[in-house]
């Protein structure tokens, strides 16, 4: 059963097994924000991730001159992240898409989409490739759309929309492109939705916070407190989310963010980019809170794990 609940539910269970490593790629649209690149370094240092690939993905705000320019300025926020974390990043950064998908029937090609195609091909059932998407999901809904028969492959876990009760879409990750939104939820891949409303919105820090969770984190936990201190302001009292912290939080503790299955909505590419129901669809995973505290300690936790093991300290 390819499409049904046993072929969607298991690709959460598998990691309640207690798997040594789960194997895993990062799509991110690094230099739109600074949560990004806290997402990126926990998909790095977790013990419990094997680290695959990681693709840039296109975004287009104020921040860029256009989705292109936006995949660029994040291939290079990928590398220069992963050299702060003196992490090799040969063979394992790719360009992704320099375009937004214009309808859901065509892929925008790729490195990234192809070498997705490529790696899933590599993997051997019961395993899946989990691909952890926290842009616009146009790399992923382009592999799809190039072999769909990777759907059997991978599980994709994707930081974007509201939950599905929700009256609008009006949200970064599937504003920039709904369409390749739509390909990835019509194609019946095991597929785990992690809401912003309500859900990623909680996981917020502040610059006091943050200032004691990264002592003593070297260069990268340095470079995380001043991109996050220049875009907030080092002397303003406030929070701030780390939206994409959550997505590769599901993976390393499924726990920390409940999920439920229900049937997977429908996209409406309208105005208001609306879900509609239909409970004769294939089944996805919803995920409906997130447990701030337990997510930052155990990215803190693995955070000063690398760091030590790094440094050569016991």
């Amino acid at each position: 059963m390819t499409n049904g609940l046993a072929d969607s539910t298991s690709a959460s269970k598998q990691l309640a097994q207690e798997r040594p490593r789960v194997a895993m790629v990062l799509d991110t649209d690094t230099y739109n924000e600074i949560d990004d690149q806290f997402a990126l370094v926990y998909a790095a240092i977790a013990e419990a991730l094997d680290l695959k690939a990681v693709y840039a993905a296109p975004f287009a705000n104020d921040r860029s001159s256009g989705p292109a320019d936006g995949m660029e300025k994040s291939y290079e926020e990928i590398l220069r992240v992963l050299d702060f974390l003196e992490y090799p990043s040969e063979g394992l950064v790719y360009r992704g898409s320099p375009a937004f998908m214009t309808s859901s029937k065509e892929p925008v090609d790729s490195e990234a989409a192809r070498h997705l195609v490529e790696l899933a091909g590599t993997i051997q059932a019961p395993e899946r490739l989990y691909v952890v998407a926290i842009g616009a999901i146009t790399n992923v809904a382009s592999a799809l759309l190039l072999e769909p028969a990777i759907k059997d492959r991978i599980a994709v876990v994707w930081l974007g929309g509201h939950p599905p009760y929700w009256e609008h879409n009006w949200e970064f990750n599937l504003q920039q492109d709904p369409h390749a939104a739509q390909v990835v939820l019509d194609s019946g891949v095991p597929f785990i939705h992690v809401p912003c409303k309500n859900v990623a919105e909680h996981v917020k820090t502040s610059v006091p916070e943050l200032r004691q969770m990264l002592r003593g984190a070297g260069r990268i936990g340095e470079y995380l407190l001043q991109i996050f201190s220049d875009y907030v302001g080092p002397d303003v009292p406030r929070t701030k989310e780390i939206w994409d912290l959550a997505a590769v939080a599901w993976l390393v503790d499924p726990d920390s963010l409940p999920s439920q299955s229900q049937p997977t909505p429908i996209l409406n590419v309208d105005e208001q980019l609306s879900w509609t129901q239909d409970q004769s669809r294939h089944p996805y995973r919803v995920v409906t809170d997130a447990k701030r505290d337990r997510i930052f300690e155990k990215f803190v936790e693995n955070l000063r794990g690398y760091v030590k093991q790094a440094s050569g300290t016991q």
